[in-house]
């Protein structure tokens, strides 16, 4: 188990916690931890998801 929220998959929406400014993130690829996740204002980003948190978005908030 390496801790990660199992609903973070490619295609998922997250936000980086702690990182509003990037904005809304769609999961690219999910490698153990390592997270490819193309954010609205920052691009693409690795993220290693066992130092830094991503935030499960259920749905498109901007969809309301």
């Amino acid at each position: 188990m390496n801790g990660l929220d199992p609903f973070i998959e490619p295609g998922a929406l997250v936000r980086l916690a702690g990182m509003d400014a990037w904005g809304l993130g769609q999961v690219q690829s999910v490698a153990g931890t390592r997270v490819t996740v193309n954010f609205e204002h920052a691009g693409k980003q690795v993220i290693d998801a066992h130092r830094v948190a991503l935030v499960f978005v259920g749905d498109d908030p901007r969809d309301t």
